[in-house]
C-alpha cells in the first residue's frame, strides 16, 4: 500500500495541480470532494500520510458554503490548508475569518517568510506566489503563528507544528508561484514524512495484478479500442495481463476522422482486433438531437450496445474494459466537491445503468501526461504515446446542431485539412489537440462571382498537460490563413472560417 496523500476539494479550479504536482514528486494522492466524512477516531489508515484541503470559489459566511467535517482536522497526520482550505484551518482552531474588504487580492504578490518554519525550508525570504482570494484570517487562532506575509495580506500562512497543521494563502500549485513545488515538497516529504513509492513501473505492475484478481483465469475482456492513446495503453497493460484473452474491438460509429477505421486496422494488426461498421446504428439513433448532452449519453449506450452484442461470440466475456482517465471522472461525477457537473463523458455519465458487461478502467486514476509515459514504460511507438487526443463520442462533439452525414462529411474534410497542415509545420506534438469544428452558423460569402450561404468553420489548438486546463495556442497567422483558404477551397459547404481564442476555463477544450 502506498503512502498516500488525500485532498479534499472545494471547487477550486486548481485542484487537479495540487494532485498533479504531488504526484510528479513520486507520491501517490487522490481527490475527493469535501463532502466526504473523516474516518472515525482512532480508525487505522496505515497509508494516509497527510491531508490538504483545496481552495474553491466560496466564503465561509455563504448560505451555502462547502460542508466540511473538521473530524479531517484530527486525524493525527499533518494537514495543509490552501486559500479556503487556510480559512477552515483558522476558524475551527478558533482564529477570525472575514469576507471582502482591504485584503482582497487577485494575481501576483510577493510573499515575505516570517521567522523560520518547516513549510518555508529553503525558500527565499521574498519570492512570488500567486494569489487569488476575498476572504482573508485577521486573527491567527491561539497556539498558530503568523509565518509569511504581503503587502496586502498581513497573514498569508499560518503554522502550528504542535498541531501539525499549516494554512496558505497563496496557490503553491500553480506555475506563477515561484517556489511552490518546493513548498509542497516541504510538506509531503518534511513534514508528512510520506515516501516517493509511486511509479509508472510500479503502477503497471499493480494493475496486471488487479487485472488478473478481478478476471480470474478464465475470464475474457472486451476492450473498446479506438486507436488513441488512452485506449492504446489500456489495452496494452490488459494484454499483459491476460494475453488472449482480451478482445480488443473497434467501432467504426460515422463519426470518426478520415482514413481512421484504415490506419486503426493496420496499426493494430497484431492484436485480436474485430473491425464493427456501426454507422448506420448511431446516426439513426442520433437523428434530429442536437443537445450535446443528450449526444454524449446517446452515444455511450450505443457503444455498450454493441460491445455486448459483440462479446457474446467469446463464452467467458463479461469485462468491458475502457480508457477512461480521471479528468473524465472528475469532470462527469462532480468529484470536484460543491462545483457542478460539466459534461457527462460518454463512457462516464453516459453508461446505461442496465449494462451487462462490468467494466475495467486500469487508467481511471491517471492523468493524460501521466497515461503517455505509461505508454512509453510498456513500450508502445512515440505514434500512439504522442497522439492528440480525441473524444470517445468523435465529431459529434465538433459537429454542432444536427449530426448528418453529409455534415460529418464536410467536417471531416476540413478536420484532415487541420491535421496535415498543423503536422506540415511541425508543431503537432507541440499543441495539445488542434482540430476543425463544423458550426450550424450560415452566412453569405462569395466565390467565384457567386453568392454563396453556407456553414462556418472554426479552427480550435490549444495548448495543456492533463486537459483540465488549456491556453489558445498561437498559431502563426501565416499557417492560420492557409488552412482556412484551402478550406473554403477545397470543401463544399463551408465558406467561412475563424479561429477559436477561448481558454479553459472559462471554455471546455470541445466546443460541445
Amino acid at each position: 500500500m502506498h503512502d498516500q496523500v488525500l485532498i479534499l476539494d472545494f471547487g477550486s479550479q486548481y485542484t487537479q495541480l495540487i494532485a498533479r504536482r504531488i504526484r510528479e514528486q513520486g507520491v501517490y494522492c487522490e481527490i475527493h470532494p469535501c463532502t466526504r466524512l473523516a474516518p472515525p477516531r482512532g480508525a487505522d489508515v496505515p497509508a494516509l500520510r497527510g491531508i490538504i484541503l483545496s481552495g474553491g470559489p466560496s466564503s465561509l459566511s455563504d448560505a451555502d458554503a462547502p460542508p466540511f467535517d473538521p473530524a479531517w482536522l484530527d486525524q493525527g497526520v499533518p494537514v495543509l490548508g490552501v486559500c479556503y482550505g487556510m480559512y477552515l484551518v483558522a476558524h475551527h482552531n478558533g482564529g477570525e475569518v472575514r469576507g471582502g474588504g482591504s485584503h482582497r487580492e487577485y494575481g501576483a504578490a510577493d510573499l515575505e517568510t516570517i521567522g523560520e518554519d518547516a513549510l518555508f525550508d529553503g525558500i527565499p525570504g521574498t519570492s512570488p506566489v500567486w494569489m487569488s482570494h476575498g476572504d482573508s484570517v485577521t486573527r491567527v487562532p491561539q497556539g498558530f503563528t503568523t509565518v509569511a506575509r504581503t503587502a496586502s495580506c498581513p497573514i498569508a500562512a499560518i503554522s502550528n507544528p504542535a498541531r501539525r497543521q499549516w494554512g496558505i494563502q497563496f496557490h503553491p500549485e500553480v506555475t506563477h508561484s515561484r517556489d511552490g513545488v518546493q513548498i509542497l515538497r516541504n510538506f509531503i516529504f518534511g513534514i508528512c514524512h510520506a515516501r516517493a513509492d509511486w511509479s509508472m513501473g510500479g503502477f503497471v505492475d499493480e494493475q496486471v495484478d488487479r487485472i488478473r484478481a478481478q478476471v480470474g483465469e478464465t475470464g475474457e475482456v472486451i476492450c473498446a479500442l479506438s486507436g488513441g492513446v488512452d485506449s492504446s495503453v489500456a489495452a496494452a497493460i490488459l494484454h499483459r495481463a491476460i494475453g488472449k484473452r482480451l478482445h480488443c474491438i473497434f467501432v467504426d460509429n460515422g463519426l470518426l476522422r478520415m482514413g481512421e477505421r484504415e490506419s486503426v486496422r493496420a496499426e493494430f494488426a497484431d492484436f485480436d482486433l474485430t473491425v464493427v461498421d456501426a454507422t448506420e446504428r448511431f446516426l439513426s439513433a442520433l437523428h434530429g438531437v442536437t443537445d450535446p448532452e443528450r449526444k454524449r449519453k446517446i452515444i455511450g449506450e450505443q457503444f455498450i450496445r454493441v460491445f455486448e452484442a459483440e462479446s457474446h461470440r467469446f463464452e467467458h466475456a463479461r469485462w468491458l474494459a475502457q480508457g477512461t482517465l480521471y479528468p473524465d471522472v472528475i469532470e462527469s461525477v462532480s468529484f470536484k466537491g460543491p462545483s457542478a457537473t460539466i459534461k457527462s463523458h460518454h463512457n462516464v455519465g453516459g453508461l446505461p445503468d442496465d449494462m451487462k458487461l462490468s467494466l475495467i478502467e486500469p487508467l481511471r486514476e491517471l492523468f493524460k501526461d501521466e497515461v503517455r509515459v505509461l505508454g512509453k514504460t510498456l513500450g508502445l511507438s512515440d505514434e500512439r504515446v504522442w497522439r492528440q487526443p480525441f473524444p470517445g463520442p468523435g465529431l459529434a462533439v465538433r459537429c454542432l446542431g444536427e449530426l448528418t452525414a453529409a455534415r460529418l462529411e464536410v467536417l471531416r474534410q476540413a478536420d484532415a485539412i487541420v491535421d496535415e497542415e498543423i503536422r506540415a509545420a511541425g508543431l503537432y506534438r507541440d499543441i495539445w489537440q488542434s482540430f476543425a469544428v463544423l458550426l450550424p452558423v450560415r452566412s453569405v460569402g462569395v466565390m467565384g462571382d457567386s453568392r454563396t450561404y453556407e456553414e462556418a468553420c472554426a479552427i480550435r489548438a490549444v495548448h495543456s498537460t492533463d486537459g483540465m486546463t488549456a491556453s489558445v495556442a498561437p498559431i502563426p497567422m501565416e499557417l492560420l490563413t492557409k488552412i482556412a483558404s484551402r478550406i473554403t477551397n477545397s470543401v463544399r459547404g463551408i465558406n467561412r472560417v475563424v479561429y477559436d481564442l477561448s481558454s479553459k476555463p472559462p471554455g471546455t477544450i470541445e466546443w460541445e
